[in-house]
């Protein structure tokens, strides 16, 4: 069963997924090594549950009952009693590889690992661990309190014990699932940064304006959000890491990135979080 859901990560994906795990019951203990950013995770936290409030969909009684699930920990040996750890750190994988490892030898054996990574292989991550039965990948979408799509990805010796576990807690915080095997970019990523890239290859070649790319998708395609401004909401960096991932995985030049998108990542413009990318914010 259950109870106690660890979460590695406080950034805006471990944020979001430590609300959700919390709103529906659940004890989440959070983990970070930077106090700052458990202070600024926590305090984000409770800014959307009071949005939520606002909008109707939770009562105003739940912020506080929410909030008071969740701890925040500086030292990984607090994570010693989670039935099922979520690790949402940056994608880069020797830290997901490390972090893996680490937790293989501090939590109980019959605890599951999950890794929210858009693209790394889950398989590669189970194997720094003596339980890949164990280990899968629990894709969340951005903003997690809001997209209801959860993209479950099986490991080459995922079990289906882990499998069936994964499945229940997503329908618990009614939410989605798409299930993918475990091949560079899963199926989300697969198919939307390859088109993110094509739109940055659009604006390389002067085919159009960014404003005139985007406005194009949007209102030609239905997109709620154009493939550029899409692109600084996730950020010009993570949209780089993933293609290269795709591209290594597939040694494919379809996958190759654009140069325009190397060149902006190296000047530091990634996007909204930097104020700058292919829109200025």
């Amino acid at each position: 069963m259950i109870n106690e859901i660890g979460v590695l990560g406080a950034g805006q994906m471990g944020s979001g997924i430590a609300h959700v795990f919390a709103l529906h019951g659940y004890h989440v203990v959070l983990f970070d090594t930077a106090l700052s950013q458990l202070n600024k995770s926590m305090a984000l936290i409770k800014q959307n549950l009071e949005r939520q409030a606002r909008k109707g969909a939770i009562p105003q009684s739940a912020i506080a009952e929410t909030m008071a699930r969740i701890t925040t920990v500086r030292d990984m040996a607090g994570l010693v009693g989670s039935d099922f750890c979520i690790e949402a750190v940056t994608e880069n994988e020797p830290l997901k590889l490390d972090i893996f490892g680490k937790l293989d030898g501090l939590l109980q054996p019959s605890a599951i690992f999950a890794s929210n990574t858009s693209s790394i292989s889950i398989t590669k991550i189970a194997s720094v661990t003596k339980r890949p039965d164990k280990v899968i990948g629990m894709h969340f979408m951005n903003p997690v309190p809001v997209m209801k799509l959860v993209e479950v990805i099986r490991g080459h010796a995922t079990s289906q014990e882990t499998f069936d576990t994964t499945r229940a807690l997503v329908a618990e915080l009614d939410k989605e699932v798409a299930v993918s095997q475990d091949y560079p970019g899963f199926i989300v990523n697969r198919v939307l940064i390859p088109m993110i890239n094509e739109a940055i290859f659009a604006l390389y070649e002067g085919v159009a304006s960014a404003q005139d790319i985007d406005r194009g998708m949007r209102l030609g395609t239905n997109q709620p959000m154009g493939p550029l401004a899409l692109a600084d909401f996730i950020g010009l960096d993570t949209v780089l890491a993933i293609a290269n991932v795709l591209f290594d995985g597939f040694k494919d030049t379809k996958y190759r990135p654009c140069p325009l998108l190397v060149k902006m990542v190296n000047a530091g413009d990634l996007g909204r979080k930097t104020g700058r990318g292919f829109f200025v914010y």
